[in-house]
């Protein structure tokens, strides 16, 4: 009977800044009438992911089933967050009909397949598929590998090989597990880029897995949704840099708020944010920001030096047009620093 089939879940991985969020509205926005839900973790204090989707006002997706997960990674807090939120969509008397469960820019997505097979939803939800978002830019800038093949070779010489590179690790980790991977920002490569990316991510990734190029995570659900791969049967085949660990943690990586003042235009604060990116070793910022004279909200999104910013909707009558911008970078920020040069 088809109310016993289970419902599917579509996981959204990728590094920090890769385009989840803009491909997960995009899928949204195309939804085509049918009924989705989404449940978006946060690494940080703020969930700018969250907001940002639920102002879409996308009748395929209402605010109810907007579920935000900020309580740590989400590969981390299974029990205590993640099983308890899919319940209650699962429980609602219009349940969803397809899930999109976008991670934080820092989980790995394993052992959130391998959540699937808990009793209290193995019988009610399936993983449809494992979709990774791949930043095309700052892999082909070398953002996560500094050598490839001599990481490779290190790993056949000694399979208990800790990384120094922890950023390669989370995105190694996040392509394995992998059904499908978008190669996102395509536009921003050259074609010799592209085919050198590409070929990067062909190492990694088992051969059955396939590379979509696209811009603005612009891809149509009819590719997303319905690869009816469910990755919980086939666990033992996405390999982890994490395998052998019972648990594991992100010391690796911190986050921190700022508190801003109102600025007079946007491209001073982009301007102080770049700066601040190219002296100390961030990796995303995020946030939303008052303008003056402006009555629409400012939503800043960084991923090392390059900045975006655009006005995403208006302030509502009563709202506290607070500017708080996300800070994420490995451990070791100087907090102080990086405050005084954006609220300067």
């Amino acid at each position: 009977m088809t109310s016993l089939a289970k419902v599917p879940c579509t996981i959204v991985t990728g590094f920090l800044g890769a385009g989840k969020t803009t491909l997960v509205r995009h899928v949204l926005e195309n939804a085509g009438g049918r009924r989705l839900a989404v449940i978006v973790n946060e690494f940080g204090d703020i969930g700018i992911d969250g907001e940002i989707l639920r102002s879409c006002g996308i009748e395929s997706c209402p605010e109810e089933r907007i579920v935000e997960l900020s309580n740590g990674c989400i590969c981390c807090t299974v029990a205590d967050d993640f099983v308890p939120a899919l319940r209650r969509l699962l429980d609602h008397p219009a349940p969803p009909e397809h899930i999109v469960i976008e991670t934080s820019g820092l989980a790995l997505p394993k052992p959130l397949v391998q959540a699937f097979n808990w009793p209290e939803i193995a019988s009610r939800v399936t993983v449809d598929g494992v979709v990774a978002v791949v930043d095309g830019a700052a892999v082909a800038a070398g953002r996560f590998a500094d050598d490839p093949d001599a990481v490779g070779r290190q790993r056949a010489q000694d399979t208990a090989l800790d990384h120094d590179n922890p950023l390669e690790e989370v995105y190694e980790d996040q392509l394995l597990c992998a059904d499908l991977v978008v190669l996102n920002k395509a536009d921003l490569m050259s074609v010799q880029q592209r085919r050198e990316v590409t070929g990067e991510i062909g190492r990694v990734v088992s051969g059955s897995v396939k590379i979509v190029e696209v811009e603005n995570g612009r891809v149509s659900p009819t590719v997303l949704l319905g690869l009816g791969v469910a990755a919980e049967d086939d666990i033992a085949n996405r390999f982890s840099h994490h395998d052998a660990e019972t648990e594991h943690d992100h010391d690796d990586f911190e986050s921190f708020v700022i508190d801003l003042r109102r600025f007079e235009a946007p491209q001073t604060l982009v301007e102080k944010i770049a700066e601040a990116a190219a002296k100390h070793d961030i990796l995303r910022v995020k946030g939303f920001v008052e303008i003056s004279g402006k009555p629409m909200r400012l939503l800043i999104q960084g991923v090392g030096s390059r900045i975006q910013h655009r006005f995403d909707r208006a302030w509502q009558k009563d709202e506290n047009r607070r500017s708080r911008l996300v800070v994420i970078g490995q451990k070791g920020l100087d907090t102080a620093a990086i405050r005084n040069l954006i609220q300067d």
